[in-house]
């Protein structure tokens, strides 16, 4: 155990704050509240330690329910007040928390940049499909034809696919998983706060009030084994009740196979460590109908990070041109008095 967390054994109850839990009776962002609360104490660092981010939407309460630091900040910003966090505190451990709304609508900016320079945080994106504190408006997520508040002869606007906005941003770890999944939503977790650099993750939330169900034909228990299937470094894709089926590359594209028919068929075997994202971005591509819908991590690779990078400047350039000094740079050059 660390020597930050010598003064007893952290358990859930360390990372549980005092106030009361608002969301709707229900939503699924009470397990994965739950699900973090349980996972935080296997990383050995004090409730202190750590930093939730947030913006606006109800995914963005969070940090009032974490027993840590936190900030509840402005629509969309949270990426970039999160990345000013971790380059003057490397030591936190910081977690942004968001939403398909509030992280790929006002926030999308933002949550690019945070990606691309490889910030060392894990970035939470709930995804329901709707802006659920809003009272159920469509968001950049949902699907063509969506009715809605704000869209009552149906959506116009083709969604937006968050795990290929991850990848074309070159993040480093790129993940699925869903709130109904207790075991694989911890296992996806604890793989991103270990990971070095940045890491996101769509988590499929059920909002059960405006948007109720929206991911049930792949999820649903009744049919889940048949329409999902989950990732497994350097292991072929099968899936199905009876795991009678798996995935093939065809001409660049996947295909679903019955192994009984085909056994002899070169299955495609999954790697989240190459080097660059082209076979996870057509994972990305794989939705149902045609298709079971990848869970899993995608891609996991290694960069310098953002904050390392910064500081071996700042100590490059302390080498050469020594610590300085403010006052004296402050009253250096051209002076004049306002009276």
């Amino acid at each position: 155990m660390s020597s930050e967390a010598e003064a007893h054994e952290l358990t859930k109850d360390d990372f549980v704050s005092s106030a009361e839990v608002r969301w709707c009776p229900g939503c699924g962002d009470y397990a994965i509240l739950s699900v973090v609360q349980r996972t935080l104490p296997k990383f050995n660092v004090r409730p202190e330690n750590h930093v939730f981010v947030s913006g606006i939407g109800c995914s963005s309460r969070f940090p009032y329910y974490m027993n840590t630091y936190g900030f509840h900040t402005i629509h969309g910003r949270a990426p970039a007040i999160a990345t000013g966090l971790k380059c003057v505190r490397p030591d936190l451990h910081v977690w942004v928390v968001t939403g398909d709304g509030d992280g790929l609508s006002i926030g999308g900016n933002h949550l690019i940049h945070a990606m691309r320079r490889n910030v060392n945080m894990t970035i939470l994106l709930f995804n329901n499909r709707i802006y659920g504190l809003t009272k159920g408006q469509y968001s950049p997520t949902s699907e063509m034809g969506k009715h809605t508040a704000s869209t009552p002869m149906g959506s116009i606007d083709y969604p937006i696919n968050p795990l290929c906005i991850a990848l074309a941003s070159e993040a480093t770890f790129v993940a699925r998983t869903l709130d109904t999944d207790i075991k694989h939503l911890g296992y996806v977790l604890e793989r991103a706060a270990n990971h070095k650099g940045v890491s996101f993750i769509e988590i499929y939330q059920n909002c059960i009030v405006f948007n109720h169900a929206a991911f049930h034909d792949v999820t649903g228990r009744e049919h889940r084994d048949e329409r999902m299937v989950y990732l497994e470094h350097g292991k072929p894709l099968i899936f199905g009740q009876h795991k009678n089926k798996a995935i093939r590359i065809k001409r660049l594209k996947p295909q679903v196979i019955e192994l009984a028919k085909e056994p002899n068929v070169e299955l495609v075997i999954h790697d989240e460590k190459a080097p660059d994202a082209t076979w996870a971005y057509l994972l990305t591509h794989m939705e149902y109908l045609e298709m079971p819908v990848p869970f899993g991590v995608f891609r996991c690779v290694e960069r310098p990070t953002y904050e390392q990078m910064m500081e071996d400047q700042i100590q490059s350039a302390v080498k050469k041109q020594g610590t300085g000094d403010l006052k004296e740079l402050i009253y250096s050059g051209s002076m004049w008095s306002v009276n």
